[in-house]
């Protein structure tokens, strides 16, 4: 029988690797949607086609146990989240109800319709927040720094008591950061690579940035993405932290950045209070050995590269919307 795979989050950075990713594994592949007139299906255009995309909503567990019923999937991977940091501050309660409570209700309606679905939640590098030990590790305590990190740690408290109450094949990916040139422009990384391409093309004179000395462990989202079906992959579910073992500053990724066009970071970053967290976490750093012995997983490219392909992506992308030659690397 043909794997079935049903992704939320689809239109979002890691869905649409994912969905990639799957289809080349023979997979057929569902994507649930929102019923937004905001939905954006950039990402996914180039393989719609080869998608079957069904209305759903985290905030609705209905909507979710008749699309399990519907579609029955073996596979579930739980992508969808409000996922932005700083507007978890702003919108706190829908940030739990989608980020944490939402996961209840998509692991409740994988009981309802099929306990044999094996089940994948996107939990995150957040939760360590002020962090209890460095490097961070699958045992290492939790201590969030902002509502979305709260809501993670629910989410993936959550997926580990269903998985013990209820038996179901139930895994958490601890992700740390990772990056493509299909993050949104509200990420750092994007906003720098992007940020780098427009004032190398003279559309910018300057870029806005928080705290520069923030430190994080960044990798290629397209192996991260591997990673999650690995996990679904074991006999048993399991917590695994997915991570580079490497960290860089803000500061570094601007260094890089801007020097892969030939020019000086610190003649354009100005920080910027407003961009600054109410709670900073500043030092970010996983340790991949679980990931790397039980599932084989090592990151593909290094931190360099990964900064130089994203600036590169948004010189073509900008280019090509402006019609403007991109000026050559130095």
């Amino acid at each position: 029988m043909k794997r079935r795979a049903l992704i939320t989050g689809i239109t979002g950075q890691d869905g649409s690797y994912l969905a990639e990713f799957l289809l080349e594994q023979g997979y057929e592949v569902i994507g649930l949607i929102r019923r937004s007139s905001t939905v954006n299906f950039e990402r996914i255009s180039p393989i719609q086609d080869r998608l079957t995309l069904v209305s759903g909503d985290l905030l609705d567990e209905m909507s979710l146990v008749s699309a399990l019923r519907e579609y029955r999937p073996t596979e579930v991977y739980n992508l969808a989240a409000q996922s932005f940091v700083l507007t978890s501050w702003t919108q706190p309660v829908f940030t739990g109800e989608v980020t944490a409570l939402g996961v209840t209700r998509l692991l409740n309606a994988i009981r309802l319709a099929d306990p044999d679905i094996r089940f994948y939640q996107a939990s995150s590098s957040e939760m360590f927040g002020k962090v209890r030990e460095v490097p961070q590790s699958e045992s290492t305590p939790l201590y969030p720094r902002s509502p979305y990190g709260v809501a993670k740690v629910y989410g993936h408290w959550i997926t580990v008591n269903y998985r013990e109450s209820y038996g179901l094949h139930a895994t958490s990916g601890i992700l740390f950061n990772h990056e493509s040139p299909r993050r949104g422009l509200e990420f750092v990384t994007r906003k720098i690579a992007n940020g780098v391409a427009r004032i190398k093309l003279g559309l910018d004179s300057e870029l806005r940035l928080g705290n520069l000395d923030s430190r994080r462990d960044w990798g290629w989202a397209p192996d991260y993405v591997r990673a999650m079906w690995l996990m679904l992959q074991q006999d048993r579910p399991d917590d695994f932290v997915i991570a580079t073992g490497e960290t860089h500053s803000v500061r570094q990724f601007c260094e890089i950045a801007f020097g892969h066009v030939g020019l000086d970071y610190r003649e354009f970053v100005v920080q910027d209070e407003r961009h600054m967290r109410p709670a900073e976490v500043d030092l970010l750093i996983g340790d991949p050995t679980h990931a790397r012995e039980t599932l084989g997983w090592r990151p593909s490219i290094d931190f360099t590269t990964l900064v130089e392909q994203m600036v590169d992506a948004d010189l073509e992308l900008i280019r090509a919307r402006n019609d403007q030659p991109v000026a050559a690397s130095a």
